[in-house]
């Protein structure tokens, strides 16, 4: 790493200890003030952001970049003004910190408490979209954690631009809480650093995130792919699952919640597919389907290969399946744990689903779409965890924290509890409050 890359690394990690003390109401301001900065700096962001467009554009024509790719870089006043709601959102939520998960008294005036506290430092190795800059800054500082920040080269003006907003509307706020590492080759270096990162948070390709999990012994928060599914069984309402069906794929096909597979009970696909298959053609989806898909309707053939594609573009895979019980084996064959949906009017039946699958989020008549850390009410999110452990789904201001015991006696012994005459603990859980010296029940 150049001696740079470590000098930003080791202010973080000074920064962090300062930014874990800070009030909420200070961390509050902070993101009040990087709002309004965004908000006064459009023209500036703009700017920067045409440069990235433009080279993107040209790298797409020479057949380097996907359209997806170019997509996700674009910026523009309403995606400006849905960034400064975002932090605004994320400054309003409650404090994460401080909390008191649990109280237990060990014995009389001997109390235990698990008190939420930051993670640290935290480094987040990201592609495209330079929003997400702006997202886990955000959600980083409302946290009380410092952050690396290291963004592709196809956005460096976007993301120089407004990690420049963000440093100088933070600048009463510990020096280095925030830091952009630009160069390629620090990298490597950063994922490598597990005595100094506390926690990585790549956002990307499945085949970049997958790369990061591969190569570091630091924690690692993230998804290799979103290959969600919508279930249409036979008991559904078939307006409705067109209308979902179709809100999952066409709203915004680049994002890892959107689907990729459609799953059709035997039973309602003649009725359900053409009308579902022309809203798709109409919208300009590239469809592909099973024998028994073009039995009905005029698509392309899918192979095996698509049921394990995350397409992030205007695709899709559709089959049909004979039963509940043969959508849930697909699922769990082919899904990556992101995020499915099933649509029926019989409650026994999504309860089942629910139920039987093992992904982070899963959906009953809701569009897949919906798994995402604002529209789950999380303020923002840093990314989707399809993992067990720390955090799973969506991973808001929670997931950017743990915890850590504190112990109040008043001059309590161990010698107390063990030998002959031990004293028996207590172990008894209450409703308090930590606070120095003692709870606030």
């Amino acid at each position: 790493m150049t001696e740079n890359a470590a000098a930003k690394v080791q202010e973080a990690q000074d920064a962090a200890l300062e930014l874990a003390q800070l009030s909420d109401e200070q961390r509050r301001a902070g993101l009040q003030a990087i709002a309004d900065a965004i908000d006064e700096r459009h023209d500036e962001i703009l700017t920067a952001n045409e440069k990235d467009v433009g080279a993107g554009e040209k790298l797409l024509a020479e057949g380097e970049y996907s359209q997806a790719l170019v997509d996700r870089l674009k910026l523009s006043p309403s995606k400006l003004e849905d960034i400064s709601e975002m932090v605004r959102s994320v400054a309003e939520q409650d404090d994460p910190l401080g909390k008191t998960l649990e109280s237990r008294r060990l014995d009389e005036d001997l109390e235990l408490y698990r008190v939420a506290v930051p993670i640290g430092v935290v480094g987040t190795v990201f592609e495209s979209r330079p929003d997400a800059l702006v997202q886990i800054a955000a959600l980083s500082l409302k946290s009380g954690n410092a952050v690396i920040l290291k963004g592709g080269s196809e956005a460096s003006h976007s993301n120089r631009v407004l990690y420049e907003i963000i440093e100088e509307a933070t600048a009463d706020l510990p020096d280095g809480w925030a830091q952009l590492i630009e160069a390629r080759e620090d990298v490597q270096a950063l994922l490598e650093m597990d005595e100094q990162i506390d926690l990585l948070m790549p956002r990307g390709s499945s085949e970049f995130v997958q790369y990061i999990q591969d190569n570091t012994s630091i924690p690692v928060l993230g998804h290799t792919e979103g290959i969600c599914h919508v279930y249409v069984d036979d008991a559904a309402d078939l307006e409705m699952a067109t209308e979902i069906a179709f809100d999952a794929k066409v709203q915004y096909p680049a994002v890892c919640n959107a689907v990729e597979t459609l799953l059709v009970h035997e039973d309602v696909a003649a009725d359900f597919l053409p009308e579902m298959v022309a809203q798709y053609e109409e919208a300009g989806v590239d469809l592909r389907g099973d024998d028994r898909v073009r039995d009905v309707v005029d698509v392309g053939a899918a192979t095996d290969e698509d049921w394990a594609t995350e397409y992030g573009d205007l695709e899709l895979s559709i089959k049909v399946v004979d039963s509940l019980e043969a959508a849930l084996e697909h699922i769990t064959t082919y899904g990556s744990k992101h995020t499915e949906s099933i649509v029926t009017e019989d409650d026994g039946r999504a309860g089942r689903f629910m139920r039987s699958l093992d992904s982070a989020s899963v959906f009953h008549n809701a569009s897949t779409r919906f798994a995402d850390g604002f529209r789950y009410g999380l303020g923002a999110e840093v990314g989707i965890s399809t993992g067990k452990i720390h955090a799973r789904g969506p991973v808001g201001l929670e997931g950017l924290t743990t915890y850590k015991y504190h112990l109040e006696g008043d001059g309590h012994r161990v010698a107390t509890y063990a030998g002959e005459n031990a004293k028996p603990y207590l172990h008894e859980e209450f409703d308090g409050e930590w606070t120095p010296g003692g709870s606030s029940e």
